[in-house]
């Protein structure tokens, strides 16, 4: 049997963090879930620094960032993600509130995988993350390195 690997949430709204989480476990995936509340709690996550030093890189199946986030916006935290040999091949799905066009353009332009605006309607984000994780979670394929591997 296959080890799931966790999923990285960057979502700065507790009430959004909530209603994701949720719509996640309601569609029965147990996948740990790991939560950053802005991006550079996201990168240190990500590469294991600061704060998370101690518990070295996260190689997550998929990472759900948000665009607006403080300290460091998602589009520059998802522009590092891309510029890092460790995580350049990493699944990146924007899932934000954003209304934006030129947020979902710099997203795109950036490399993320995917752009979702979050429906307001519980039953339509509650379809909409079922897609997600089925695609991302249980259909997508991607190279599954370790750390070690790429730092050699």
């Amino acid at each position: 049997m296959e080890i799931q690997k966790p999923l990285l949430l960057v979502e700065d709204n507790p009430d959004e963090e909530a209603l994701t989480i949720r719509a996640i476990r309601k569609n029965g995936i147990d996948s740990d879930i790991k939560v950053a509340r802005d991006g550079v709690e996201a990168l240190d996550i990500l590469f294991g620094t600061g704060a998370f030093a101690e518990d070295g890189p996260l190689v997550p199946q998929v990472v759900l960032l948000d665009v607006n986030l403080p300290k460091l916006n998602g589009l520059e935290v998802l522009r590092r993600i891309r510029a890092e040999p460790l995580t350049k091949l990493l699944p990146v799905v924007m899932l934000t509130s954003s209304r934006e066009e030129k947020d979902m353009l710099t997203g795109y332009q950036n490399g993320c995988n995917s752009y979702v605006r979050k429906p307001i309607n519980f039953d339509e984000f509650l379809e909409a993350s079922n897609q997600l994780c089925r695609y991302w979670l249980q259909l997508n394929q991607y190279p599954g390195f370790i750390p070690k591997q790429v730092a050699s």
